[in-house]
């Protein structure tokens, strides 16, 4: 993880943005950031010099409750820690903002990399609202 500055906050660019996520996910951001960041406790930019690989949004309830979405690390950049320093740093920043509890959801293949940043498993419920 040599060379990796993380920023808190960080005035993203939005085509930065989407060549991230495009690389990391296949496709178009889901939301343009201004209207993803109007509901956020913080976020969390990696960079390797001024190149963006490396994000995290820490969403919230407006009271003690914060979730970790969109974590993404570039392809290329992966397996390099970086995924988890970006977990690591929203779980401080979330705690510092007020944040009692930070919650995560993800697929059963990341379920060692969330258990690695400090994550245990709960059960909870989901209805997906696009059928």
């Amino acid at each position: 993880m040599t060379g990796i500055v993380f920023a808190v906050d960080p005035v993203l660019d939005p085509a930065a943005f989407a060549r991230l996520v495009q690389a990391a996910w296949g496709g178009p951001p889901s939301s343009d950031l201004e209207t993803i960041h109007q509901r956020s406790l913080g976020w969390i930019g990696a960079y390797a010099g001024d190149r963006l690989v490396g994000y995290v949004n820490i969403a919230w309830d407006g009271g003690q409750h914060a979730f970790l979405l969109d974590t993404t690390v570039d392809p290329a950049w992966q397996r390099q820690g970086i995924g988890q320093a970006l977990v690591r740093q929203a779980t401080n920043l979330a705690r510092a903002r007020g944040a009692r509890w930070l919650h995560v959801d993800f697929e059963p293949h990341l379920a060692g990399f969330y258990r690695g940043c400090g994550f245990r498993p709960t059960q909870a419920g989901l209805i997906d609202l696009s059928a």
